[in-house]
């Protein structure tokens, strides 16, 4: 059997990572796997990139344009909204046309347009649209946050500060117009995800299923590692690790950081004590580092499975403040190295964490409650092989692609 993905880029943003992971573990598994992209950045042959790589630029650029007009010029939300106003015709690259499925993951920002997704079904193509956020079910953002109109109309959206109906009203028509056209066979990676598309107008009566991430767990140790590079980790503390692609994007709830290191070192010195925060990822603006209260080690960004895998060694715990989380990869993957999770519960967080037995959900913005989390994590001496295992248990590579491969044969 022939699949191909089609995701935005090879490398950058988690959807790009976990299509990876789940195209080769498709592939061990005998089916002929492969990738196209719009971005491409490594060089596994198994990838390539779709479309000509100036006229990609421009349907980037062009779709950029057309929301900064719609949104005031306002660069703060710019990457928070996608329309699918301009794509690649993929339907006419070899790899699609022997392909027997198609599986969209995340095709943004010039990827894939209304246009092609419907030139795709015309050309024949079961679809399967493996969604990482909210956007299949909203106007056009990625995550709703607390605002209620994907349940009905999208309109006022704060993304856009308008009024009445907006690009968020015209570009959910267009959704709700391509879903009614043709089948699509959408696969939610969390059942929090799942709900939101079912209590969505859009998606109320889709054909939606769960299907989590597939995860390498063969690549990545569970045994703890004492210093080996990292001087400034002293041997006496409690590791904490935080980490994201952009520490300092506002969904990874940086502030909420700083806020439960200055709840710790005000009202819990004796926690504070035993804590020694790590941090990876890119942050525009360093000088929040400085608003830690407690004390920590900055590593910058890090790509890379065994690099990745290595710094989740250094550490007791992985701690997520974000505001809102599909499927969170870090959670995984520090659970996966032997860290105890310590996270906020919007999203799919709780099919990762069994609360006060894998992990800790704190309390929705709460410092204190995080605070609790952390403590209990250090104090419940959880053993690192046992979590290593829990990760194989929900997320083995193996059987999430046959689940896939299931879909696959019952679509064709």
């Amino acid at each position: 059997m022939n699949v191909v993905f089609i995701n935005h880029s090879d490398t950058q943003g988690g959807a790009a990572i976990v299509t990876v992971r789940l195209m080769h573990a498709l592939k061990r598994e005998g089916i002929d796997a492969r990738m196209l992209v719009t971005d491409k950045h490594d060089i596994d042959v198994y990838t390539r990139v779709v479309g000509n790589p100036l006229l990609n630029r421009y349907r980037w650029a062009a779709e950029r344009i057309g929301v900064l007009m719609r949104n005031g010029f306002n660069r703060d939300t710019l990457f928070k909204i996608d329309t699918l106003s301009h794509g690649v015709n993929v339907a006419r690259h070899p790899w699609v046309r022997q392909a027997d499925v198609v599986v969209l993951a995340w095709v943004n920002q010039g990827t894939l347009s209304f246009r092609s997704i419907r030139q795709l079904h015309r050309a024949g193509k079961p679809i399967v649209w493996t969604m990482h956020d909210m956007w299949n079910c909203t106007g056009v953002c990625h995550h709703a946050f607390e605002c209620q109109h994907y349940r009905q109309v999208c309109q006022q959206c704060p993304l856009l500060n308008s009024k009445g109906h907006d690009l968020s009203t015209t570009t959910q028509r267009h959704k709700a117009r391509l879903y009614a056209e043709m089948p699509i066979h959408f696969v939610a990676v969390s059942h929090w995800l799942a709900e939101c598309c079912r209590n969505s107008s859009l998606m109320s009566d889709a054909d939606l299923r769960v299907i989590y991430n597939a995860f390498p767990i063969e690549q990545f140790n569970h045994q703890r590692i004492h210093g080996d590079g990292f001087n400034s980790i002293p041997d006496d503390r409690q590791v904490v690790i935080v980490g994201a692609r952009r520490l300092d994007e506002t969904i990874k709830g940086f502030d909420q950081l700083i806020a439960v290191t200055r709840h710790i070192a005000h009202e819990r010195p004796a926690l504070a004590q035993r804590l020694h925060l790590l941090l990876y990822g890119d942050i525009a603006n360093p000088s929040l580092l400085q608003q830690l209260a407690l004390p920590y080690t900055y590593v910058g960004a890090v790509t890379g499975s065994e690099t990745i895998n290595n710094l989740y060694r250094h550490a007791d715990v992985v701690l997520s403040t974000s505001l809102y989380e599909n499927l969170p990869g870090t959670l995984i993957e520090g659970q996966a190295s032997g860290c105890v999770p310590v996270t906020f519960g919007k999203g799919g967080q709780a099919d990762i964490v069994d609360h006060l037995q894998s992990g800790y959900i704190a309390d929705y913005l709460s410092p204190a409650s995080v605070a609790d989390g952390l403590q209990w994590a250090i104090d419940a001496g959880i053993d690192r092989q046992w979590l290593h295992s829990e990760v194989d248990r929900k997320f083995n590579a193996q059987a999430i692609a046959q689940q896939y491969i299931d879909l696959f044969h019952a679509l064709t």
